[in-house]
């Protein structure tokens, strides 16, 4: 066996699943996590900061339209190592929650997640879709610019409660 077949990565497939599946809210606490080191860490933040900030990320199961996973078909029988919703708001069909699993970036799951999420919108009508990240998310940027997003004005309920945040959209056929 050669070096390069000894370390092949598993191929990975795409689920379509339920909201409260477990492995995608086990993704989900994995993001919230790290979002929290990434933007959070040793900050002490006003208690009304902290609420209206955490209300206008929390995705309503309700208003979910979709939900995908990426699986590696590993000897584990599939370990879930990316993660993306899209759902509406206010009429608008947004990207959430997108996550790949440390450790598994640089494989192009990203670029999957977002093609189904696409797909789903397409499926459903949509017209453009939305999304919002972060300013301390450079690889989330970078990835939203290089599969066709392009930055739009921040909108609510982000201007108000994270105006740091960097808005996308992107048009679909």
């Amino acid at each position: 066996m050669t070096n390069a077949a000894h370390h092949a990565l598993p191929p990975l497939h795409l689920e379509r699943v339920a909201f409260d599946d477990p492995r995608a809210v086990a993704l989900r606490d994995a993001m919230d996590a790290e979002m929290t080191v990434r933007y959070h860490r040793d900050v002490v933040e006003p208690a009304a900061v902290v609420e209206a900030r955490n209300a206008a990320l929390t995705v309503q199961p309700s208003n979910v339209l979709g939900t995908v996973l990426v699986v590696a078909d590993d000897v584990d029988g599939g370990t879930p190592v990316g993660h993306a919703l899209v759902q509406d708001r206010d009429g608008e069909w947004e990207v959430k929650r997108v996550i790949v699993a440390d450790g598994q970036r640089g494989r192009g799951i990203g670029r999957l997640l977002m093609a189904e999420v696409e797909s789903i919108a397409r499926e459903g009508g949509a017209r453009r879709l939305v999304l919002q990240t972060g300013d301390r998310q450079p690889d989330a940027v970078a990835l939203y610019e290089k599969i066709g997003f392009t930055r739009i004005p921040t909108y609510e309920p982000y201007v108000t409660t994270i105006p740091q945040s960097i808005c996308f959209e992107k048009p679909i056929a």
